[in-house]
């Protein structure tokens, strides 16, 4: 038996809202609890996810600071000084 008085109001029908609407109901200490991404309309569970391009951020980086930068194709190497 819990103990009186210390303990907040439990309510077993807590609604749960996103975006104006009830999307389940759960147990909470609150009645009203208000969120904007559920397991409903989050990317991951509805399957759109979007796919981030590495290779632009890898491009953009090398812009950027320019630290590894290759060599060009039609640049010749330099000449060989022992020959």
């Amino acid at each position: 038996m819990p103990k009186p008085g210390i303990h907040p109001e439990w309510y077993p029908d807590a609604k749960v809202i996103c975006n104006g609407e009830e999307v389940m109901t759960i147990g909470s200490t609150k009645p009203v609890i208000n969120v904007e991404i559920w397991s409903g309309n989050h990317p991951f569970y509805t399957g759109t996810q979007k796919i981030i391009d590495t290779e632009g951020r890898v491009e953009r980086f090398m812009r950027k600071y320019g630290m590894f930068t290759t060599p060009d194709a039609d640049s010749t190497p330099p000449a060989d000084p022992q020959k």
